[in-house]
């Protein structure tokens, strides 16, 4: 899974008035999976130099020019956190659209063997959080922001497979 790099790289005003990083808008991925003990999710631990390092968030990152927003997604958990897109089952999209400007969280679940670690510098750790312990940690202020509508379509992707596997 490769794009152009850098394409898509650079900070973009944006008519909330706020910036925005990604010129083509920008996509992260929330990876689930289920264990005994209930459901969890894979956040990132942003390295201290990027935009609000130290917080939590999602893997994910600049979209490339024409460049869809899953795969983008997809292919940024591959480069920052080691996720095997192969297998990720993406069932579901959340967009926060600025009209000029996008971020897309791809909600997927593992369908196979994840050796998941930091792979590049962006990371300070990769690591499987429960989703009733995600809200307690510093999450980046987009992420945390979307955190609850995120968790409620989690929950649901997870209370739907357990109905139609039992």
């Amino acid at each position: 899974m490769t794009a152009p790099r850098g394409t898509g790289d650079a900070w973009v005003e944006c008519a909330c008035g706020r910036r925005h990083w990604g010129r083509f808008g920008a996509a992260g991925l929330l990876l689930a999976r289920r264990t005994a003990q209930g459901v969890q999710v894979l956040l990132q631990h942003r390295a201290l130099w990027s935009d609000q390092g130290g917080t939590w968030g999602l893997p994910g990152g600049a979209l490339a020019e024409g460049e869809a927003p899953v795969h983008g997604a997809l292919r940024e958990a591959a480069e920052e956190a080691g996720v095997d897109p192969a297998h990720v089952a993406v069932r579901d999209t959340y967009v926060l659209d600025h009209g000029a400007w996008a971020y897309t969280t791809a909600i997927g679940w593992v369908t196979g063997p994840q050796d998941v670690r930091p792979t590049d510098d962006e990371s300070l750790e990769i690591v499987w959080v429960d989703v009733d312990d995600v809200a307690n940690r510093p999450l980046l202020v987009a992420f945390g922001a979307a955190w609850p509508e995120l968790r409620r379509r989690i929950l649901a992707q997870a209370e739907d497979a357990l109905q139609s596997s039992g």
